[in-house]
């Protein structure tokens, strides 16, 4: 079983890189890329632990941000490529809506990137694109990455229960 799970959990992470990798070469890939690496911690959640998935991300996070060239494409994985881990617990909740609940993670997890893409890293690709914005397309592209990431949410859901069917 050990065998398995190194070699399933290390092909993943290896295609993993390849997204983020070409995530940020294709335009739209900057938030594809991200979401579609993120999508391989599915067979991994079904058929292994969640440490073992805690581990996959964590190497995938450490290499995305050491051989991608867009760092605005690795650090989206690093802060939302765990997302698929913590689903299951967040469709569990009782005390928030769910949709509210995965939206309040989801915004955080944004604020809490950009704020360091902006003053840890200072990285000048973004500041010049938040800059050249205006506030109502700013407001706009908000509005849509929550529209995005709610459907996201939905294909994990899907893809979860046909997994579970095989």
């Amino acid at each position: 079983m050990k065998a398995r799970q190194m070699a399933m959990g290390g092909v993943f992470a290896a295609l993993a890189v390849v997204l983020l990798f070409l995530g940020g070469i294709i335009p739209i890939g900057t938030f594809a890329g991200p979401m579609l690496a993120s999508l391989l911690l599915l067979p991994l959640r079904r058929d292994f632990s969640a440490g073992l998935c805690v581990g996959w991300y964590a190497v995938v996070s450490v290499l995305g941000v050491g051989f991608c060239p867009d760092r605005e494409t690795a650090f989206f994985f690093v802060f939302l490529g765990w997302y698929p881990i913590i689903k299951p617990k967040l469709d569990r909740l009782r005390f928030l809506p769910r949709a509210a609940a995965k939206l309040l993670v989801f915004n955080a997890a944004i604020a809490t990137l950009y704020a360091v893409l902006i003053f840890l890293f200072q990285l000048e690709a973004v500041l010049r694109e938040l800059r050249e914005t205006a506030g109502i397309w700013l407001i706009l592209m908000l509005l849509l990455g929550n529209g995005t990431f709610l459907l996201y949410d939905f294909l994990l859901s899907r893809l979860r229960v046909l997994m579970e069917q095989r």
